[in-house]
């Protein structure tokens, strides 16, 4: 089967694709997810009559690890989804999905098209959540979409040109890596860091004070406890009513999923997350496979948040779990554990926190060139890895979780 986007050919058709004796498989959503477990899937069911179509809204695959360079004005590699996918055998179909109809086992794409499954892989991922506070979705930027984020960059030149002020929402992972990239590359802006909780706070002692030395460093002013309760067009409100400048304001806090599992009937939990069981399949629809942000993963531990380092796991495991029972094996459930927090200072500092299993701070730490070089090394890795899997099998999972995974979830 080439590897192709059918996207032109679908437009109006209406027709449903797929023959009656092929095993269909549909992949919603080419993330890092997505990818890795469309790929995976062709490889190890290559010996059988199996279907696998990958669909997508863009043909580019977008590095999320990478967004925050993006609004810093720095420029990616432009991966096309068809070229990865080349020699694979999955089909690529460029298009939306607009709805679900789980009981006829059916995905229809821009209300144009029809696409038939016999299991469904469901992983379109999550995005920053704008609707939480007054203001947000208006007058803040996001680093949702490399479109956005370049756009982002270009007004960020003319703020730093002037020696204007960004406000950078949030201090998770995300707002500490954009507020250090943005004051790295535009040294003429005030970049300030707002929070509600200390940066670093998931990390230990020692390298939470790395990183605060290092935005130090950088200039990043930080406004630490206080909520945000309002962004203006110039600046953002806080709890206490403080005005903080902000001539750009990025909005890095807050995660949504879409919509599309709930309105579609398939059980989800408060926060539209597909509930699975312990081999990552709807509770409510078994043809269906959540994977990545878009599902509600339990450990022993707790729940899963969303990473690319939890969701490259579940994308692998299912994958390998599909292929299993076509073959009429069985699985074991999935089991998952954190293994570090790699966060990039600008291009030329990282700290790495190293973790136990339920991604609480561990005794080591690496800082300096060396975390560089570890952190360049996972934003980097997704690709070569997608395009090894489609001759071999390649290990995406740093941990299992040990003991806190070896009893039932």
């Amino acid at each position: 089967m080439n590897t192709a986007s059918r996207n032109d050919s679908m437009r109006g058709s209406g027709r449903v694709m797929g023959g009656p004796t092929t095993h269909r498989i549909v992949v919603l959503g080419a993330g890092y997810t997505g990818m890795l477990a469309a790929i995976r899937l062709a490889r190890r069911t290559r010996k059988l009559d199996v279907q696998i179509t990958l669909v997508n809204p863009s043909s580019r695959f977008t590095e999320r690890l990478r967004m925050h360079q993006v609004a810093a004005g720095h420029e990616l590699a432009d991966y096309q989804i068809p070229e990865i996918l080349a020699g694979s055998g999955v089909e690529f179909v460029q298009g939306w999905a607009s709805s679900i109809d789980p009981e006829a086992q059916r995905v229809y794409l821009d209300g144009t098209a029809t696409l038939h499954y016999d299991e469904l892989i469901y992983a379109l991922g999550s995005s920053t959540d704008t609707s939480i506070v007054p203001g947000a979705a208006d007058h803040a930027w996001t680093l949702n979409d490399p479109r956005t984020a370049h756009r982002f960059s270009e007004h960020l030149a003319l703020v730093a040109a002037n020696g204007g002020t960004v406000a950078v929402c949030g201090a998770g992972l995300t707002g500490i890596e954009a507020a250090a990239e943005i004051a790295e590359s535009f040294p003429g802006a005030k970049v300030t860091l707002i929070s509600s909780t200390e940066p670093g706070a998931m990390m230990g002692d020692k390298a939470r004070a790395y990183l605060n030395k290092a935005l130090d460093r950088l200039g990043v002013a930080r406004e630490i406890g206080q909520a945000v309760t309002k962004v203006l067009p110039d600046a953002v409100e806080l709890a206490d009513g403080e005005l903080v400048s902000a001539d750009l304001t990025l909005w890095t806090t807050g995660v949504r999923v879409s919509p599309l599992a709930t309105q579609a009937g398939i059980e989800t939990d408060a926060r539209g997350q597909i509930v699975v069981d312990p081999t990552l399949r709807s509770v409510s629809h078994p043809t269906i496979h959540a994977i990545g942000d878009a599902a509600a993963v339990r450990q022993a531990w707790g729940q899963i948040h969303g990473t690319c380092q939890s969701g490259l796991p579940t994308a692998a495991y299912t994958a390998d779990a599909i292929a299993r029972r076509l073959k009429g094996k069985s699985v074991e459930p999935f089991r998952f554990g954190y293994f570090h927090q790699p966060v990039s200072l600008g291009r030329k500092d990282a700290v790495i926190q190293f973790t136990k299993a339920d991604d609480t701070p561990g005794r080591f730490y690496l800082t300096g060139r060396a975390a560089v070089l570890y952190k360049e090394g996972v934003s980097s890795s997704p690709v070569p890895s997608f395009k090894l899997s489609k001759k071999m099998t390649v290990s995406v999972q740093l941990s299992k979780g040990g003991k806190a995974t070896r009893q039932t979830a």
